[in-house]
């Protein structure tokens, strides 16, 4: 289910030329710990199974791709090379290091099968909200929301088979945190998460539309871990889930708004804003009346320590914390509240979002993804809680000026906040 594999394989098979798959292991990107390198790692295994079975070799290369793919192609004497797409700064900076190393007479194309409508033909500009961006969308997605051709078993084998892979050996010379271990809810690999989209149309999809703002109740799909590291493609999620639109029709409207309309959005955002994971990146508005409040007094302060921790005043937000740092994902609906309470209790907009934004990366199994800076539906990012991002001005009041404002009392009235604090109460 990946376009940028498919238009690969139809230029080799066009061309009667073997077909290669390269994945680039870096040592470190981000903020990211063994919790998402294990998953990632994992999940490449199945990948470079299936290929072995379709007679296609999978490389692992060690090593920045700058360094290690360009020799690769000139080595195995490489027609044409294909890559996926990812709207965010480093990657976008790994293509266009390749490109410049590359032999000038081997083509080098992009395919976003990251995205249904890809990033650059669903809008030109960065869209002002998901009011502006809906329309553009849903007029394309009959062009673009098909079903996937099958993948062939290659016909043309390459002169030299792919070197034998240790993967234990690749895990353990990561250059990474391993203090933030791995969670055994989610099993990587596109067999387990096409088996938890199929449990989500089963048992949750029928809720989804009226319980995904609970915290307490099992409503969301839970794919966004596989989603992140293209284990299993939206574009699949999105047509089995339409084919119980006759049965669960606000389920599937709501479920195609948030993982179409909304994670487009946020793709949209981090590709046309070069500032989009910091306060610079938000509107004036919210520029203007962050920087009016900057200095207002704070009813707490912490330090990054004891947000980390899940040492605060607030049972909730601490609750919301811990889940995350257990379990590597935190409920939507929370994390909104989680991430503007940091704006309240740090000594800036710019430290919030700092703080934010790092927490986000190091404990969320999909963090470090357009989706971490500004969100999808009812799972807000960092830069929509803080900045106020896809939002509108609300009424002005301290430390937010005009950005939306979220309470505990608020959740009460949403959901019962105590059993929740109870699942996640710190350990004593």
């Amino acid at each position: 289910d990946n376009w940028a594999f498919l238009y690969a394989q139809r230029l080799a098979l066009k061309q009667e030329l073997p077909l290669h798959v390269c994945f680039c292991l870096v040592p470190k990107f981000l903020d990211a710990t063994i919790r998402h390198y294990g998953f990632m790692l994992r999940g490449l295994q199945e990948v470079a199974k299936e290929c072995t079975e379709l007679n296609i070799p999978f490389h692992l290369l060690l090593g920045y791709a700058k360094d290690v793919l360009p020799a690769f192609v000139v080595e195995h004497g490489v027609g044409g090379l294909v890559t996926d797409f990812c709207p965010l700064r480093l990657p976008r900076q790994w293509v266009e290091d390749v490109r410049e190393q590359l032999p000038d007479d081997v083509p080098f194309a992009q395919v976003d099968a990251h995205n249904i409508v890809p990033c650059w033909v669903a809008s030109p500009k960065q869209e002002y909200g998901a009011r502006t961006i809906r329309g553009k969308i849903h007029a394309q997605l009959p062009e673009f929301l098909t079903e996937f051709p099958p993948v062939v078993r290659h016909p043309y084998l390459p002169s030299c088979p792919a070197e034998p892979i240790a993967w234990e050996a690749c895990y353990s010379s990561l250059q990474v945190d391993r203090t933030v271990k791995e969670v055994d809810w989610a099993t990587p690999g596109t067999a387990a998460g096409l088996a938890v989209l199929q449990s989500f149309i089963v048992e949750r999809l029928k809720s989804f539309s009226s319980h995904r703002n609970d915290p307490n109740k099992a409503a969301l799909s839970n794919l966004s871990p596989w989603f992140h590291f293209g284990q299993v493609s939206t574009q699949r999620a999105i047509l089995e889930v339409q084919k119980h639109r006759g049965k669960y029709k606000e389920s599937v409207d709501a479920f195609v708004e948030e993982a179409v309309v909304r994670r487009e959005l946020a793709e949209n955002f981090c590709y046309y804003n070069e500032n989009y994971d910091s306060v610079q990146g938000a509107y004036d508005w919210a520029q203007t009346t962050l920087k009016l409040h900057a200095k207002d007094k704070r009813p707490f302060l912490y330090d990054l320590q004891e947000l980390e921790q899940g040492t605060t005043h607030d049972p909730l937000w601490n609750a919301a914390q811990l889940q995350m740092v257990q379990e590597g994902k935190m409920h939507g609906f929370l994390r909104m509240y989680w991430a503007k309470k940091i704006l309240e209790w740090t000594r800036s907009p710019e430290e919030a979002l700092r703080f934010a934004i790092y927490l986000n990366d190091r404990y969320e199994l999909d963090g470090r993804d357009p989706n971490g800076y500004v969100g999808k539906l009812q799972d807000r990012g960092c830069l929509w809680s803080i900045c106020g991002i896809h939002d509108q001005g609300w009424a002005e009041r301290a430390i937010f000026g005009k950005i939306r404002y979220m309470n505990y009392a608020g959740c009460k009235r949403k959901f019962d906040v105590g059993q929740f604090e109870r699942r996640y109460a710190p350990r004593t």
